[in-house]
């Protein structure tokens, strides 16, 4: 049995330590953090959904998932074991294909910063739209800051009933609130959950909440960089 494996041992690279696995090997052997992983991987959830979904007390599921982290530690454990392992290199963000709907209350901030997030990252390619249940005027912080990404923001708050008959291949709530009210579309699109604070509660001045604007783009884009992934694959 040792003779049919040997040729491939012998491709195995020298490491210090062979006996302890990956730290990605190690936290999802656990059969409850697989699940997790996969559930996360899909759409943010609460803690309450993350229980009912895995069957398992609440003392046991773990939420605070890094997938930038877990991506990271992929990558090593395939290099650690045999370079025929090694991830391939992304598609390109302007092979990604599809028509993206962004949601939010306002449509002032979060989903309109991320649609023109993700017409800039591929370079048009992607046809990406935003709306919320309760628009108002687009706030000048997501202005000032996608100005920073090199975007020039021009967007009309609209509603999102005034899209329901528009066909989409995925819906992208940012907010719990509308999550809660996001009605249904033709052609079942793939529908999924960003959990992103508002930007605008966090001060009462503009210059105050520019901070808040700043991280949640990004965030945006970091997600938004994944999704690239999906729509090009």
């Amino acid at each position: 049995m040792f003779r049919v494996y040997q040729p491939v041992l012998m491709y195995l690279p020298s490491v210090a330590d062979t006996s302890t696995p990956p730290p990605f090997v190690r936290l999802v052997a656990d059969p409850l953090r697989w699940r997790l992983l996969h559930e996360l991987a899909r759409s943010d959830l609460r803690v309450r959904e993350l229980v009912d979904a895995v069957g398992q007390p609440q003392n046991l599921v773990s939420y605070h998932l890094d997938l930038t982290r877990w991506t990271r530690q992929w990558a090593d454990a395939a290099d650690a074991l045999h370079p025929g392992l090694r991830l391939p290199a992304p598609p390109p963000p302007d092979r990604a294909r599809g028509r993206v709907l962004f949601l939010c209350t306002g449509n002032s901030g979060r989903s309109p910063m991320a649609a023109a997030l993700l017409r800039h990252r591929s370079a048009g390619t992607v046809a990406a739209a935003s709306a919320g249940s309760r628009p108002k005027p687009l706030h000048p912080n997501a202005v000032r800051i996608m100005a920073e990404y090199g975007i020039a923001l021009r967007h009309e708050p609209t509603h999102v009933d005034t899209l329901l008959h528009n066909r989409f291949t995925w819906v992208i709530s940012l907010c719990d609130r509308v999550r809660e009210v996001c009605p249904e579309f033709p052609n079942h699109p793939t529908v999924t959950h960003w959990s992103l604070p508002d930007p605008a509660a966090g001060g009462d001045t503009d210059d105050a909440t520019l901070p808040a604007y700043r991280d949640t783009a990004a965030e945006l884009d970091r997600r938004i960089g994944f999704l690239l992934l999906r729509l090009a694959r």
